[in-house]
């Protein structure tokens, strides 16, 4: 065989595997049981990106990357920000995909003029992570607006900042309450470029005890699983891309990859 004919039949393989342990009932529980598990050693809040913490498993950091390389967007948004390591390795995939455009066109790459950006949304961004997000290498790819996520003029300033962009992938992960993740799936959903995404993140939530969440004002029933699917009821240009969640199988965010497919 060819190297593309090996290539396809190398992804036609990986493609079963996946579908099967989709369809695997055992599997699909251990899993869920393992991150019920590791959730009490909190688990999502022991990784970085590029020096800066990054409350997320990393399987969807992979996740992210591969769908960055994917769409290659020039902007990417992404509500919550806390210590700043998703917009980082968000950052980081953008400074890749510069960087081999500059080797393929033949040209001299500089980082500064780079038009591809990512666009950060927070109601509270503390001083000291500001501080550490605004030293860091990656700090001229990231924009950053504070705000409520799902206040008119915060989604406003997202609107006319996304209009100078034509591929936008978009990150929700901020309030996980259903009422504010079906707030802000409308307010931003609708700039996801087409074949790009709407990733939903912590739409498992909804499949973890209820007591698993004694401080928070989400939890099974109200969480932005519930919010996608009420979402998706009226929005057809959405689905849900689950071969993405049973290839990694270990996620925050089953059901929470939404390919724009109109």
């Amino acid at each position: 065989m060819s190297s593309s004919a090996q290539d396809i039949e190398f992804l036609r393989q990986n493609a079963a595997s996946i579908q099967k342990m989709g369809e695997s009932k055992q599997l699909c529980q251990l899993t869920l049981d393992w991150i019920n598990l590791a959730a009490k050693y909190r688990y999502t809040y022991l990784f970085s990106a590029l020096g800066r913490p990054i409350i997320q498993f990393p399987q969807d950091m992979v996740a992210v990357a591969e769908l960055i390389w994917r769409v290659r967007p020039d902007l990417v948004i992404e509500t919550g920000i806390a210590h700043g390591g998703s917009l980082i390795h968000s950052a980081s995939m953008l400074a890749l995909l510069d960087l081999c455009d500059s080797i393929k066109a033949g040209e001299k790459l500089d980082p500064s003029i780079s038009k591809r950006k990512v666009l950060g949304i927070d109601i509270e961004i503390r001083a000291h992570n500001r501080v550490a997000i605004e030293a860091h290498p990656m700090a001229s790819r990231i924009h950053i607006i504070q705000g409520s996520s799902i206040a008119p003029e915060t989604i406003e300033s997202v609107r006319e900042f996304t209009s100078n962009y034509s591929r936008v992938l978009v990150c929700l992960d901020s309030n996980h309450t259903h009422d504010h993740v079906l707030a802000e799936l409308k307010a931003y959903a609708p700039l996801t470029s087409e074949d790009s995404y709407c990733i939903v993140f912590d739409t498992i939530v909804d499949d973890m005890p209820k007591e698993m969440f004694p401080n928070r004002p989400w939890g099974p029933d109200n969480n932005p699983k519930t919010a996608v699917h009420e979402y998706l009821k009226t929005h057809p240009e959405f689905e849900i891309d689950r071969s993405i969640q049973h290839k990694l199988m270990i996620t925050v965010a089953p059901d929470g990859y939404l390919k724009r497919i109109a």
